[in-house]
């Protein structure tokens, strides 16, 4: 008999740690031009204290593009007005090198090279991949956009990067 139930508890130990293992999975955004021509994707990996986001796009003009999270999952073309303002859950300015910032949704510039490809790696320290306070998939979504022009990280509230010229909706796998 105790047999059986250390098999059981097992079981359930290891069914309990499998259904842990899903929530850790990707989650991705297919990001899309003005015209809905899809120029890239964006994946998002829980890692440690927060989020690890790698993007790679093609298509988009050479140079610095400032990219964000902003605070509704919805993409609708051309100006993307519809993702809402930053991502900012803690209420903060924008920018890196704002005294009260960053925003959440603040991320460092992707640079795309003269081939009109770009990619961009990095953590969202304190995002998470549900539906809590911090996480990318609250009940009206998350979506990451990208602007025609390099944030400066300082100008409140998207810092002067200019029109939005991709977005994508993040979404679970």
């Amino acid at each position: 008999m105790r047999c059986f139930a250390f098999i059981l508890c097992a079981g359930l130990a290891t069914t309990t740690a499998m259904a842990a293992d899903t929530s850790r999975q990707p989650i991705t955004a297919m990001l899309s031009d003005a015209q809905g021509k899809q120029i890239g994707q964006a994946t998002f990996v829980q890692q440690g204290g927060g989020v690890k986001m790698t993007v790679i796009t093609n298509g988009l003009t050479p140079g610095l593009h400032g990219i964000h999270l902003h605070a509704v999952g919805q993409c609708k073309g051309p100006d993307f007005a519809s993702a809402g303002g930053h991502w900012n859950p803690m209420h903060k300015m924008h920018g890196t090198q704002s005294p009260q910032g960053p925003h959440m949704g603040d991320l460092p510039n992707i640079t795309v090279g003269p081939e009109g490809k770009g990619r961009l790696e990095t953590t969202i320290a304190g995002a998470t991949l549900d539906s809590g306070p911090m996480g990318l998939l609250d009940a009206d979504g998350t979506a990451l956009v990208i602007h025609a022009g390099p944030d400066d990280n300082k100008t409140d509230p998207s810092g002067n990067s200019g029109g939005r010229v991709a977005c994508g909706v993040v979404t679970a796998s």
